[in-house]
């Protein structure tokens, strides 16, 4: 028996409750990990509240990323005792996911924790992080350099949002910040953005163009707010979009494009070929803080469900984790 949170359906209410589960409830899977830290990201916060459609198959535990020790594998590439991670390719979705003392999951979903980086700072970085690293390493790749001006990063003190500007300001770009929490000014500006703009400046419907601003941006809000985003972007810029908290519609023109060849630029955490998922793990261990996991919230898995609400209602900042 295992102790795990337990999402129900009845009717379309979604009920959450920590349960004492046992091994035979598990999803199938090659690889039973022992589960040493889970993370609370937002899409968790969207499952066990109920208020986004997430989870696809019932009952589910949640949980969309965590890091642990294999306790057996009919794997060869995973032996007892090794140290895995997983974010991603559905799990807390459509298969049983990390908030619980144990998960079952397919081999290949995995890998092997990066050298010198404990099951925790895996998990304060977590899918978050790992999602940030993705769109830096995106922006990069686009052209977009320190000295081509300053990089936007939205919903700055969520969790994506969070790492991105410690990401950015460490590689030597200038960030400015978009939230809708001023009173967690102080708080960014010491994770390195160089200045705070309020979100209902973004939120705002657009022009085709409008004067150009960001050499880049990172935005985990979608909607309204990406599309002014687009408009204000400097001639060859790029955006990278990992998030949709302001919504999923985006109402803009192609001008941007066309004018000014600003890219747009999908961040799919999700399914990432091992070799990639590899390469970012390893480029974000090496780029955030070594005391970095110091930093971040520590929870256990009876305190998660309340969290999820709080999460829901804005009252957390920058990452959370949970150790079952």
């Amino acid at each position: 028996m295992f102790k795990g949170i337990l999402l129900e359906e009845s009717g379309k209410q979604t009920h959450a409750s920590l349960q004492r589960l046992n091994e035979q409830q598990l999803t199938t899977g090659d690889v039973l990990v022992k589960v040493d830290y889970s993370t609370l990201n937002y899409k968790d916060a969207l499952a066990i509240t109920g208020k986004g459609k997430i989870v696809r198959n019932w009952p589910m535990v949640p949980g969309i990323d965590f890091a642990g020790t294999v306790l057996a594998s009919d794997n060869p590439a995973y032996r007892i005792g090794e140290e895995v991670l997983l974010t991603g390719w559905g799990v807390g979705e459509q298969t049983w996911g990390g908030l619980a003392e144990k998960a079952s999951v397919n081999a290949d979903w995995l890998i092997h924790l990066p050298a010198e980086m404990t099951a925790k700072r895996a998990m304060a970085i977590g899918t978050a992080g790992f999602t940030a690293m993705l769109a830096v390493m995106a922006l990069e790749q686009a052209g977009v350099k320190p000295d081509q001006g300053p990089v936007l990063v939205t919903g700055a003190t969520g969790g994506v949002g969070s790492v991105a500007v410690r990401l950015l300001a460490r590689a030597g770009y200038e960030v400015h910040a978009s939230t809708g929490r001023p009173e967690h000014s102080d708080w960014l500006k010491s994770l390195g953005a160089h200045e705070i703009i309020d979100r209902i400046q973004l939120d705002q419907e657009p022009a085709a163009l409008e004067s150009q601003h960001w050499a880049g941006a990172i935005d985990a809000v979608g909607g309204r707010t990406l599309a002014r985003i687009l408009s204000q972007t400097r001639m060859y810029g790029a955006v990278a979009a990992c998030g949709l908290a302001g919504g999923v519609a985006l109402n803009t023109t192609v001008m941007p494009f066309i004018l000014r060849g600003v890219q747009l630029l999908g961040i799919n955490s999700v399914h990432i070929p091992k070799e990639k998922r590899i390469a970012a793990w390893q480029r974000v261990h090496e780029s955030l803080p070594v005391n970095y996991e110091n930093d971040v919230t520590e929870l256990t898995l009876e305190q998660a469900i309340d969290a999820a609400h709080d999460m829901m209602a804005g009252k957390l900042t920058g990452r959370v984790v949970i150790q079952p």
